[in-house]
Order: structure tokens, then C-alpha cells, then sequence
């Protein structure tokens, strides 16, 4: 994100310096707090356990009438300067893998099985 949040990935724009920590947690804490029944900001954990050691009670959350029934509310404060390395560290540890991955797709269940299979009787 660029410093007027536009941009798709928060996590390089803070690690290239083009926003701050205040500025990234609302982004990842909503990314992460969204869709949380599919699981899809699972892989920021690690960012928001800092960001959950650094401000206990980030979030209220609010009972809403659509689903899954609340709705979270950040709480704004400016993020403690002694977790911001901590911060930067676990941004690097999401942000690396998820740039690293491998083009071509895992290989399925009958795929392996059959791997194995024919490694017995190669053997």
C-alpha cells in the first residue's frame, strides 16, 4: 500500500517503507479478521501475533444481524516503536514465502500413491 492505501499488498509497501506500522495494521488486521470462517488471512498469523502482543485488544468485536453475526471495529492507537522490529520480522516471514512460491502445482494424492507404488517395484 501506497501511503493512500491503494496498493494490493500492504505487507511489501510497509517493508519497502512506503507506509508505516500504524498504517499497516488496520490493513492486515482486516485481511486477516475477513472471511475467517474460510480461513484465508491464516497466513498472517504471525503478523498478528505481533501486532496482538503490541496492542492487547486491537479489535472490538460487535454483533451485527448478517453473518457470521459481529462485526470488528479496530481500535486506533499509535503501534509501540520497541515491537516495530518484531513487526518487520514476521512481515518478512509472510512475505517472503508467499513471493517464492513454486509455479508448477503440487502433486495430487494419486499422483504420489501412484509414485509409491511403482518406487516398490522398482526397488
Amino acid at each position: 500500500m501506497t501511503s493512500s492505501g491503494s496498493s494490493a499488498d500492504p505487507l511489501a509497501a510497509y517493508l519497502a517503507g512506503q507506509i508505516t506500522a500504524e498504517q499497516l495494521v488496520p490493513l492486515v488486521t482486516a485481511r486477516y479478521y475477513e472471511n475467517r470462517g474460510v480461513g484465508s488471512g491464516e497466513w498472517l498469523r504471525p503478523v498478528m501475533d505481533v501486532i496482538e502482543r503490541a496492542h492487547p485488544g486491537i479489535i472490538e468485536l460487535r454483533g451485527t444481524a448478517e453473518r457470521p453475526g459481529f462485526g470488528v471495529r479496530l481500535q486506533e492507537r499509535p503501534f509501540p516503536k520497541k515491537f516495530e522490529s518484531a513487526l518487520r520480522e514476521a512481515a518478512l516471514s509472510v512475505a517472503i514465502p508467499a513471493t517464492n512460491h513454486s509455479p508448477l502445482p503440487t502433486p495430487g494424492l494419486l499422483t504420489r500413491l501412484f509414485r509409491a507404488v511403482r518406487s516398490l517395484f522398482n526397488a
